[in-house]
């Protein structure tokens, strides 16, 4: 079970961070943003991690006080999330 949740908080992060880096490449280029409903929902099912690397690396959602507040909070979230998983799944 602990591979499984490791394979999962690998590629949610990398997802949380390439779409972060995405939406800043679409800013720059005019196009069709990401959501920041999308950035927050990864970022809830365990993507935090990811989409705060992404912001410190592409300086990107840096000045949104929703995104200063709320990533590293959803941080907080999943890694408590991930503690229960880990300990109740023994």
């Amino acid at each position: 079970m602990n591979s499984i949740l490791l394979i999962y908080l690998i590629v949610i992060n990398a997802w949380g961070f390439i779409r972060m880096g995405q939406d800043k490449r679409y800013a720059k280029k005019s196009r069709q943003r990401v959501p920041e409903k999308q950035l927050f929902l990864i970022a809830l099912l365990g993507g935090a991690a990811g989409g705060w690397i992404g912001m410190r690396v592409w300086h990107h959602k840096t000045k949104h006080r929703s995104f200063i507040l709320g990533i590293p909070l959803l941080f907080i979230v999943n890694a408590v999330v991930v503690y229960l998983i880990v300990r109740f799944l023994k």
